[in-house]
């Protein structure tokens, strides 16, 4: 006992601290949390899906599930060699050109309109509060702020660790000028030291409009958030990005839902949708697309085209690394959309040619 409790005090002093790091974060506090409070989809301190989800439905959860997560098989979950990636100058691409490069899992580089848009980047090497956890894949990794150029919009689906990397963030802030976020995420940037003039948060339907022609719609997204323990204080979203001429949809995490197919019908169609389909599982059902329900997805979004995100780059499910590009290949054949797979890095012209991409995963 003598020993015992000196050794319980300095393991909580030591958990304080570690956990008071600023890569943690912060919940929305002051003025951000009265603004949180006032939307109709914040109720009893949380925010809440429009379509309820289940946690859980099959095999147990809570700590059982982590466990199995934690102790997974290994075969297939990472590829088994460098994966092909193209280093594009992404400096020298023509301003006036609308173009779309995929970096990996469910970061893009975007231009459109004139503006340049950067979307959840993430360049560590890991998705994690831990160095050690949630590796990237072999090569993947070669992107940094410094291929930057300067970024008018920063948008950030939503603050899991995937999705809005400390460090990244952090390294992007000299050239990022506005950042778009879902409601509560802008108190992590606050903490970070972004101006609050730099930070836009939005809900659900809301439009952000900062230059003229060039609008950011903030939407429905089926998920949930949270860097720790505290879950859906801030919300989650997708984005459709509109100019005059084009319309792209990136759904952010997002499960399946009849929400697809309203924003299809209220923007009458997309030229290109970014859509979550990979670390699926039977377990989680409602928060992640299998394949062929992204494959449905983008037919409700009246899609042109449609390319696989949230899969090539890390493992965060217990599916192989590949299966995703397979299945979501396999469903899109007949369907009134073209499927786009670009390796990362690889720029997808959204004028001109149609410019055919290989299986490279295989």
């Amino acid at each position: 006992m003598v020993i015992g409790c000196p050794l319980i005090a300095l393991l909580a002093v030591s958990g304080c601290l570690y956990l008071g790091q600023e890569k943690f974060g912060r919940l929305p506090q002051g003025e951000r949390l009265k603004r949180v409070s006032q939307s109709s989809n914040y109720q009893g301190g949380t925010f809440h899906n429009r379509e309820p989800i289940v946690d859980v439905v099959e095999g147990g959860g809570g700590l059982g599930l982590w466990l199995q997560f934690l102790l997974r098989d290994g075969d297939g979950l990472t590829p088994p060699e460098a994966i092909p990636v193209v280093k594009t100058d992404l400096k020298a691409l023509a301003p006036e050109e609308d173009v779309v490069i995929w970096l990996g899992h469910s970061s893009y580089f975007i231009r459109l309109g004139g503006k340049t848009v950067l979307v959840d980047p993430v360049f560590s090497d890991y998705a994690s509060p831990v160095s050690f956890s949630t590796r990237a894949f072999e090569g993947t990794t070669f992107y940094t702020a410094e291929d930057m150029p300067y970024i008018d919009y920063l948008l950030i689906s939503h603050d899991h660790w995937d999705h809005l990397d400390y460090d990244t963030v952090a390294a992007l802030r000299p050239k990022v000028g506005h950042v778009v976020t879902g409601l509560g995420v802008g108190e992590h940037f606050a903490r970070w030291g972004f101006p609050d003039g730099m930070v836009r948060e939005a809900d659900w339907d809301d439009a952000v409009e900062l230059d003229e022609g060039f609008t950011i719609h903030v939407l429905t997204a089926r998920h949930f958030s949270g860097r720790l323990f505290d879950r859906n204080r801030t919300l989650w979203v997708s984005f459709a990005l509109e100019t005059p001429s084009r319309r792209i949809f990136y759904s952010g995490d997002s499960g399946y839902g009849s929400h697809f197919k309203a924003i299809g019908e209220r923007f009458g169609g997309f030229d290109l949708v970014m859509l979550d389909s990979g670390q699926y599982n039977s377990q989680w059902p409602y928060v992640h697309m299998m394949p062929e329900q992204a494959a449905q997805a983008a037919e409700d979004l009246q899609a042109r085209a449609a390319l696989p995100s949230h899969a090539g780059r890390f493992s965060i499910a217990f599916h192989s690394w590949d299966e995703p590009f397979r299945r979501f290949a396999k469903a899109s054949e007949g369907k009134s959309y073209r499927l786009i797979t670009p390796k990362i890095g690889e720029q997808v012209t959204l004028a001109g040619k149609k410019k055919a991409f290989t299986r490279w995963w295989e």
